[in-house]
């Protein structure tokens, strides 16, 4: 492709006056990946969460042994050597091979609590803005009372309500995530309830369903994906909280917190045991934080073109 061609349609997608909307949505596209890509952290986060991903869907490929079955006489707390990378638990199995297959276990939870929180945060927020008094106090102060409590103490209560297991540790975590999105948007709903881009659509005779469903609750999708980008490194911690006391997945799956609580008990003699799930949390936490940052920078509407 030569220069003048890909010339010409950096100025079609940075036009001032696109003569469509598809033309406008790869502008605004297009700004927003130069605004992302200036942030080489950002860039670098990315490059962590794609690692995950391929991790977790060819995790049959890339482990070289059983997650969940090991050689107990043979293979027991071996250090880390060219035949285990990472060493063996006190089980005789692959650590290595247990953080592959608890990479599909933290996409699990994460993905789970995002689909499930998510959408209930930007309900309760857009409604409880656009249809203010008392509906709003209501809402509110249900919101007040869940953020009152520190959101580990809260999903532990509520994992010892439904019982142990990764579907409730799931359950419990998204109950407890979704107030800081009801706050997010009832703040965005706010800001847009009284523009004259709402009235027009009152005028026109939409019903506040409509008004809340079609052009409230798009206008919050950014900062919400901003939100729950940050939040997945807070989410990875907590899922690693309740395996690490026998709250969330239970053995033998490799679940990255349940894999430090078992190797607690080696953490002066056989240290990998623990280091190696607990690195495996930090740097995809770190992932997740740094492209957290990055969207927000590039999704940020008040910040001008870099």
């Amino acid at each position: 492709m030569s220069a003048e061609t890909i010339q010409s349609r950096r100025e079609w997608l940075l036009s001032d006056r696109p003569a469509s909307r598809l033309q406008a949505r790869l502008g605004r596209a297009y700004v927003s990946w130069r605004r992302f890509s200036a942030n080489r952290l950002a860039l670098v986060g990315m490059l962590i969460i794609i690692a995950l991903l391929v991790v977790a869907a060819f995790a049959d490929v890339l482990a070289p042994y059983s997650p969940t079955v090991g050689d107990l006489k043979n293979a027991r707390l071996l250090a880390p050597s060219a035949a285990h990378w990472f060493g063996t638990d006190d089980l005789g199995r692959d650590i290595y091979s247990r953080i592959v297959y608890g990479a599909r276990w933290t996409l699990y939870v994460v993905i789970l609590v995002a689909i499930i929180a998510a959408p209930i945060g930007l309900l309760v927020g857009t409604v409880a803005g656009y249809a203010g008094g008392w509906t709003d106090t209501i809402l509110m102060r249900v919101t007040d009372i869940f953020l009152a409590f520190p959101k580990l103490v809260l999903a532990l209560a509520f994992v010892a309500a439904l019982g142990p297991g990764i579907e409730n540790a799931v359950l419990a975590i998204a109950i407890t995530s979704w107030p800081p999105y009801a706050r997010i948007a009832r703040a965005e709903t706010l800001t847009v309830r009284n523009s004259d881009y709402i009235k027009a659509v009152q005028l026109m005779g939409a019903s506040p369903f409509r008004i809340v469903l079609r052009h409230i609750m798009p206008l919050c999708i950014s900062s919400l994906i901003i939100r729950v980008t940050l939040d997945m490194a807070g989410i990875i911690l907590t899922a690693a909280g309740l395996g690490f006391l026998g709250l969330g997945a239970q053995p033998p799956l490799p679940e990255w917190g349940a894999m430090i609580a078992s190797g607690r008990r080696f953490i002066l003699d056989q240290w990998w045991v623990a280091a190696a799930p607990g690195a495996a949390i930090l740097i995809v936490s770190l992932g997740f934080n740094l492209l957290g940052d990055g969207l927000r920078d590039a999704l940020d509407p008040r910040s001008g073109d870099q």
